[in-house]
C-alpha cells in the first residue's frame, strides 16, 4: 500500500511539472513573434530550448532540391508526409529546415511523391520554432533519397553542405501550394501522468479494502458466528 500509494504521488508530481511546462509553452506563444535574426547566429543549447514554441517570422529563398518527406506522419486519421524544405534566410548565409505541411500519401505507390508546389525568390513565412518531430520505427539506417522515417539535422548538415540552424520551424497559415497546416495543439502529457496516478491510487485502495476483509472483517464475523 505504501508503494503503490508513494507512485501515485510521484505520478501527481509528474503532472505538476507537466502542468507548469504547459503554462510555460502558453506563455511563450504569447510574446511578440522573433524574426530571422534569432536564428542567423548559432545558439547555445540553453538559449535554443528557451526559444522552443515561440513565434517567428522568416524571409528568404526555398531550396527545393533538398526536400524531404518524411513518412509515416498521420493527420486527421489519414497517412501521409511532413514535407521539409531548408530556407536561406535573407542577409544571412545560414539556413532554417522548415516544415511546411502535411501531404497524403500516394495509396498504392508508397515512394510516389506528391505535388508540392514551391515558390521561387524570396518569401515570407510565419511560424513557431519546434523541436525534431518524434521518432518513428524504422528498419536499419537511413539510405538517402528524398523519403525518410526520421529526421537527424547532422546527418542532413553533411550530407547537403548546408548551415542549418539547429532549431527547426513549424509554419503556420492556411492551407497552400498543396500543403495541409492542421498541425494539433503542443500537448505535454499532464493526462497521461493523472491516468496512471488514478490506476495506482486505486490499487492502493483495492489492497485496503482487501487488507480489512481478510484481517478484519472476516476474522470478526466468524468469531461472532463461532
Amino acid at each position: 500500500m505504501a508503494l503503490t500509494a508513494s507512485l501515485g504521488r510521484w505520478q501527481l508530481s509528474r503532472a505538476a511539472q507537466k502542468e507548469g511546462l504547459q503554462t510555460a509553452i502558453l506563455q511563450r506563444q504569447q510574446l511578440p513573434a522573433l524574426d530571422g535574426a534569432t536564428l542567423a547566429r548559432p545558439l547555445p543549447a540553453g538559449q535554443a530550448r528557451e526559444l522552443m514554441h515561440r513565434g517567428i517570422t522568416l524571409r528568404g529563398r526555398w531550396l527545393p532540391e533538398h526536400t524531404l518527406f518524411l513518412d509515416n506522419r498521420p493527420m486527421a486519421g489519414q497517412t501521409g508526409f511532413y514535407v521539409f524544405t531548408p530556407l536561406m534566410l535573407t542577409g544571412s548565409g545560414r539556413a532554417v529546415l522548415v516544415q511546411r505541411g502535411w501531404v497524403p500519401r500516394h495509396r498504392i505507390e508508397r515512394t510516389k511523391l506528391p505535388p508540392v508546389e514551391t515558390p521561387g525568390g524570396e518569401v515570407q513565412i510565419s511560424g513557431r520554432i519546434a523541436e525534431h518531430p518524434p521518432r518513428v520505427y524504422q528498419l536499419g539506417d537511413e539510405q538517402g533519397g528524398p523519403i525518410r522515417q526520421n529526421l537527424d539535422l547532422d546527418a542532413l548538415r553533411a550530407e547537403t553542405g548546408l548551415p542549418l540552424a539547429t532549431v527547426l520551424v513549424v509554419q503556420s497559415g492556411a492551407a497552400s501550394q498543396g500543403l495541409r497546416r492542421d498541425w494539433p495543439e503542443v500537448a505535454t502529457g499532464v493526462e497521461k501522468h493523472y491516468g496512471y496516478a488514478f490506476q495506482w491510487f486505486g490499487l492502493c485502495a483495492l489492497m485496503g479494502v482487501l487488507l480489512l476483509w481478510f484481517q478484519v472483517v472476516r476474522p470478526l464475523y466468524r468469531a461472532r458466528r463461532s
